[in-house]
Order: structure tokens, then sequence, then C-alpha cells
């Protein structure tokens, strides 16, 4: 199978167009078995995937262990591994202005990357990621500071941050500055604020767009159905998002979706997969991937063809402003 790849920013890497998501791996969205876990990993990397992004939260690090055990089995191609680490405290979702120097303290910076080290069983990060970025970054450089003498001492390749849920917005500053290497954002069919300014200020500075959420959570994969939600496990990330009256409603929009696009394809994971691959400034998107039938259905889309004519403007009316991870 060819899997399209593109330039990961300024980089010089060249990364699968389609990535494999980790966070499930560490258990939140589910029960998993780690073998399992790891035969995907190695399944994806066999189809041609050479882009894993995973974070110490996951699991509490277990996605990281996973993805590690992964690499040390694996003897093809390299595969990048990027992962995250996340601030000292979450803070609220209405904060607007986060201490990002209280957030990211060096000490607390060094010891979460060697952390990730250990569990990834490797030597350098080949991309860490600041999992919740604050705009207050890009005046007050600490952090950066600090992860640029990480960097001087092997301990990490790349630089990059991942912004908060549905606030594309506050990308737009670091993204033209060109002071990382990668942004990553949430960007979907619901969640079209990236094209307002992000990708153009990113491909500005050639600085790398990761897509995460590219399937909203699993609503726009097409599987769902009215019975989907009873069958999930409580407590888990999916019954806690979509609680109360929020799945009808997603229901609902999924399906104002498909009356637009069943006339173009057949299954509405294609149209979204390739919905977020369409801009040209978009190097990969993150997409969860449990076993060789999703493995294998997923990378089907990544042959480099643009979505259908004209569809992509008319799905700029399907923009849904809401945050199910509050």
């Amino acid at each position: 199978m060819a899997v399209h790849r593109r330039p990961f920013g300024r980089t010089g890497w060249n990364v699968s167009e389609v990535a494999f998501g980790a966070w499930q791996l560490g258990g939140q969205w589910g029960p998993v078995d780690d073998n399992a876990s790891v035969r995907a990993l190695l399944g994806a990397y066999e189809r041609g995937v050479n882009f894993v992004d995973t974070a110490q939260m996951y699991g509490v690090g277990h996605s990281e262990e996973v993805v590690g055990r992964s690499l040390r089995h694996w003897t093809g191609e390299r595969i990048y591994v990027a992962t995250k680490v996340q601030p000292t405290s979450w803070p609220h979702p209405d904060e607007d202005d986060p201490d990002i120097r209280a957030a990211y303290p060096p000490a607390y910076l060094r010891n979460q990357i060697e952390g990730s080290l250990r569990r990834l069983g490797q030597e350098r990060l080949d991309l860490i990621q600041l999992h919740c970025w604050m705009p207050g970054g890009v005046g007050d450089q600490e952090w950066l500071v600090t992860l640029h003498e990480l960097r001087d001492e092997g301990k990490i390749d790349r630089i990059g941050v991942s912004l908060r849920d549905y606030r594309a917005d506050e990308g737009v500053a670091i993204a033209r500055s060109g002071l990382i290497d990668s942004i990553q954002v949430i960007y979907n069919i619901f969640e079209q604020t990236p094209e307002a300014e992000l990708l153009a200020a990113a491909a500005s500075s050639q600085t790398a767009i990761i897509v995460r959420v590219a399937l909203d959570s699993g609503s726009l994969s097409g599987a769902w159905t009215a019975d989907t939600y009873d069958q999930w496990a409580d407590g888990s990330q999916l019954k806690e998002m979509f609680r109360g009256d929020r799945y009808q409603e997603t229901l609902r929009r999924v399906a104002e979706v498909r009356a637009l696009t069943d006339q173009y394809y057949e299954a509405l994971d294609e149209v979204a997969i390739r919905f977020v691959l369409d801009p040209p400034e978009v190097s990969t998107a993150i997409i969860g991937m449990s076993n060789a039938r999703r493995i294998d259905r997923n990378l089907g889309f990544s042959d480099g063809h643009k979505l259908a004519t004209g569809l992509h403007e008319k799905l700029a009316g399907y923009q849904w402003k809401r945050n199910y991870y509050v």
C-alpha cells in the first residue's frame, strides 16, 4: 500500500499524511490489550505510516510505553514519534491568558522530558510538544530557552505546541513567528476555525500543521447509531464527552452532513479524512487506529487525491461551535 507523504514544515521530514493517534492506547477510551496495540502499531508501520502522536497524559505514560515497545520490535524505516508534556496544572477553558511560566518551569520540563525518553526507550525525542499552548509564550520564552537547551544536549530534535481545544486563533502569532517547528490543532468538518488565519500563518513560516480530531472523536466515522452511546464503557472518554443531550444533537448534525456528502462519497469517514487533508498547509492528520481493518481503511484515503471539486466550499456551512471536552 502506497501511503502519500508530505513535507513536515521546514524540518526536512517527509511524513505519512495519515498518522497513528495513540491516545486510545492509554486506556482512557475503553479497555485495551497492549499486545494488540503493539500489533496495530507494527501493522501501521508496515503499511507506510511513519508518524505517531502520543503524550505523557495518555494513560499516565502508558501510551508512550506501548509505543516504545513497538519501536523496539520495528526494524524498518524511521518512525517519527511526537509526544507532549502537559502543564503543571491545566487552565480553565475560559481563561484567556494563562501563566505559561508557571505552567512549564524549567526543572519541570526537564523532568517530564526525561520521563518520556525513559518510557519510549529513546535517547532523543523526535518532536516534543507543549500539550497546552498559552499565547503569552510568544513574549515570555523561558519555556523555549529550556527546550533549546535540551535540544543542544541531544535530548530532543524538534519543538512544537498543541493548541487548546477549539482555540485555533491562539496559534496564529506563534505560527507567524517561526519560533517552533509544528502546531497541533483540532480541525474537522464541524471545527473549521483553522481555515480563517492559522493555516496561512503556518504556511508563511513553513511551520508544520498536525491535525487532531479529524473524525470529531468518532462522530464523523459514519459508524455511530442510536444505540452506540449505550455500548460505551461507563467512565470512558466518549461516554463523558457525549453525555446528556450531546449525543443526539451530534447524530442530528452528522445526518445533515451525510445528506450533502452521500452524493459524493459512499462513506462519511472518507469525506472527513479527505476534508482535513484537502488544504496543502496540513502536514499530517492524527487518526485513531486499533486494528488492521481500520488501518487499511484510513490509509486507503491517503492517496494524494483532493476532495471532490466544490465539496469543501459546500461543507463550510457545517461549522459547529461547541466544546465537548468540558
